[in-house]
């Protein structure tokens, strides 16, 4: 990432050492560490939200492509982007659809256990 040899390493902690004292070194260590750890996390984060809004962006042009075609003849990649679309839309309007199926499900199974 830096490009840090042995040798700097050493000279920045014989610096630190010697700057801070004994008993600063270690908590400033900690301090930095958790400065770094919170930029690596927050990067991350910002990769993540990226990549999905370029994964939406694609599925926009997907799903464009598609109407202007009058979804008829669609290459495979846009009719799974298609239906993936549609799975995702599905999910926005009924969110608890799959419980409430597993739920009755259930159900239906204790009715007949009960029955037996």
């Amino acid at each position: 990432m830096f490009d840090i040899g042995f040798w700097e390493l050493l000279l920045i902690s014989i610096i630190g050492l010697v700057v801070l004292g004994p008993e600063r070194l270690p908590v400033a260590i900690r301090t930095v560490r958790g400065w770094i750890t919170g930029v690596k996390n927050f990067s991350n984060s910002v990769k993540v939200e990226l990549t999905e809004e370029l994964r939406i962006q694609e599925l926009h042009a997907n799903l464009k492509k598609a109407e202007q075609s009058n979804l008829e003849n669609l290459s495979p990649e846009v009719a799974k982007s298609l239906k993936t679309l549609q799975e995702a839309a599905e999910s926005v309007h009924h969110p608890y659809k799959k419980d409430i199926v597993e739920d009755e499900k259930a159900e239906v199974s204790d009715k007949k256990d009960n029955d037996n």
